[in-house]
């Protein structure tokens, strides 16, 4: 599963077009998001991917866990959400 990492400076309709892009080709993505404002803009992107896909029939739900991560040898705690359909 292709993972797409969010930053409080991601653009969410490319964050959106590049979920849908994965969620037809692969049928579901991982999004991970450290901090507020990373997880608002993948939220975000999420609703408006749900609209991109929709006239294929797909309806996207997600389910949102944590997950310990490495950046700068340091372990972080990113929100990990699993994006796919219904």
């Amino acid at each position: 599963m292709e993972t797409l990492k969010v930053s409080a400076h991601s653009k969410t309709k490319a964050l959106a077009g590049a979920i849908a892009g994965v969620i037809r080709s692969d049928g579901a993505v991982e999004l991970q998001a450290i901090g507020a404002g990373a997880v608002n803009q993948a939220i975000k992107a999420i609703a408006i991917a749900r609209g991109y896909v929709a006239p294929n029939g797909i309806n996207l739900v997600f389910v949102p866990s944590f997950v310990d991560i490495m950046i700068n040898e340091e372990e972080r705690t990113a929100v990990k959400f699993t994006v796919g359909p219904r």
